[in-house]
């Protein structure tokens, strides 16, 4: 979990790409049936034959409101998901364990294998999105009401066993998988639930929606789950335990989700235009395997092909830092909950920084800026490991100090502003790609970091620390083990040593993609 993804929401959920609103609606206009188009029509026109007059947003502030409540929900279990590293990591479960565990964060890399279904398989009668909304939301209350009777236990810590961190990653995955099912669901459903002129607040409404939820389910929970920051901001007298637990949280939002599914299954109806059309859906005259066809030739064409290997491999260079540094924060003693709590002055950042990017990323050479960046995101990530170096260095009896935070801060700023810089603007296929590329390296980074250290058992002749059953029967016999090479070292030198690489032999051949001509970007499928 790199720093960023401990106080973000991009380790829960992959930030859509940043397009303007024209070029949205109609890249999903031609992706959705020809009755979702003419739903989408401004002045569409009545079966009287009168014209239906424009309203404005004014009109569609219920439709805006509920498309922002559903992407609010949708966050939630993200942010809950995105909070289980740092626990874990203050319970000093392996770094092994928490290679197990960001399985959890690939569903949204991976949605775009089953949207298909998604679109094309629905009941007419219950209506199109709220055929697959509905029991999804569903199995995302139930789930949370089993984890909230539950995650005590797969949490719980003794001598001889740590958490559960299968069952924990089963379970945050379902989650996970839920979410961006609902998320394939409530996209497509926006297009018929607001007009053509108000169809762009759909984009805002994800990313505030998304936003808001995950900082409910993360920063919100750990502070209020953190007796310590309670005790200090929000008690009068102290207690052992934060206002809320994670079960308390859990069940709170498993009876939201059964609720608010309940309400809408019962009282909104899909657009009624989707039902009356004359015309037949294009999924129903095209087989959900036409539509696997037409991705697959897509991916086979070779600049695409290259493009999507080229993004698969980028990251490597980031992967230590995105991924380690927040939790060698946590196992310095830096508490979980201030790390949260830096998200909030980032916000504002965050908002306006795609924007500012944008007008570098939409020209006819968006790469460029991708190239120029990219050795400058690679010395991030040896700012990062010199920062986890210094953190025990600063480290008081009381805490840490605010310069210390306020160097985090910095830090973590100057690693927003490179971000959308190497992320760019992709379609959905390679959107998806760049997220994909973006967890296997920091899965494989988490998986290596204890491999790599090593430590010996000082005090206990002839004991070892090689592993964890090794360490108890070093501490048992009077010993300590002793970090002498931390693995996290190792890999922040060596990533930043392979993105190096990877920029000098690959990176102008990214940029020179840019050259191609724009035929050779185009799919054409035979009718």
């Amino acid at each position: 979990m790199e720093l960023s993804q401990s106080i973000t929401h991009k380790n829960g959920r992959q930030r859509k790409p940043v397009v303007s609103n024209s070029v949205k609606g109609e890249r999903k206009s031609k992706l959705e049936v020809e009755d979702d188009e003419e739903a989408l029509l401004p002045n569409s026109d009545r079966a009287d034959g009168q014209t239906k007059a424009s309203h404005g947003i004014k009109g569609e502030l219920a439709n805006v409101a509920l498309l922002l409540f559903l992407y609010v929900l949708q966050g939630i279990p993200l942010g809950l998901a995105g909070s289980i590293p740092l626990i874990m990591q203050s319970k000093n479960v392996s770094y092994k364990d928490q290679a197990y565990f960001s399985f959890v964060f690939w569903p949204f890399s991976l949605k775009l294998f089953w949207a298909p279904l998604v679109d094309s398989l629905y009941l007419r009668q219950f209506g199109r999105r709220k055929s697959w909304l509905v029991p999804t939301q569903y199995l995302l209350g139930l789930f949370m009401l089993y984890l909230s009777v539950s995650v005590d236990a797969m949490l719980q810590t003794d001598g001889q066993r740590g958490p559960d961190v299968i069952t924990l990653t089963t379970v945050f995955f379902m989650l996970a998988f839920l979410a961006a099912t609902q998320d394939i669901a409530v996209d497509g459903w926006a297009l018929t639930m607001l007009s053509r002129e108000n169809v762009g607040y759909a984009s805002t409404c994800n990313s505030v929606g998304q936003t808001a939820g995950y900082f409910l389910g993360n920063v919100l929970f750990l502070a209020l789950e953190s007796a310590d920051f309670c005790n200090k901001y929000l008690r009068f007298e102290p207690q052992e335990r934060g206002i809320v637990t994670l079960s308390d949280f859990l069940f709170f939002w498993g009876i939201v989700f059964m609720v608010s599914t309940t309400l809408v299954a019962i009282l909104k109806k899909e657009n009624s235009k989707q039902h009356h059309t004359k015309k037949k859906p294009k999924e129903e005259t095209q087989s959900v395997m036409e539509t696997y066809e037409l991705l697959f030739s897509i991916i086979k064409m070779p600049t695409v092909f290259t493009f999507c290997i080229l993004l698969l491999t980028a990251k490597i260079g980031f992967s230590a830092a995105d991924a380690v540094t927040g939790l060698k924060l946590v196992e310095a003693g830096v508490p979980k909950e201030q790390l949260a709590l830096l998200a909030v002055p980032m916000v504002p950042l965050q908002i306006l920084l795609p924007l500012v990017i944008s007008k570098y990323t939409a020209g006819p050479r968006p790469l460029d800026v991708f190239y120029k960046a990219f050795p400058f995101r690679l010395l991030i990530g040896l700012e990062y490991a010199l920062l986890v170096w210094w953190t025990p260095s600063v480290r008081q009896e009381q805490g840490f100090p605010v310069c210390y935070y306020a160097v985090v801060l910095l830090s973590y700023a100057v690693h927003q502003v490179s971000d959308p810089m190497i992320g760019g603007t992709y379609m959905t296929l390679l959107n998806t790609v760049t997220n994909l590329g973006g967890n296997w390296p920091s899965t494989l980074a988490l998986w290596l970091v204890d491999p790599l250290t090593f430590k010996e058992c000082q005090g206990a002749p002839g004991q070892t620390c090689g592993s964890v059953e090794e360490a108890g029967l070093c501490v048992r016999e009077g010993g300590t083990c002793v970090t002498t090479l931390d693995g996290y070292y190792v890999e922040s030198v060596v990533c930043v040593l392979i993105g190096l690489c990877w920029w000098i032999f690959f990176g102008k051949k990214m940029k020179r993609l840019q050259e191609e001509s724009p035929s050779a970007w185009h799919c054409r499928v035979a009718k």
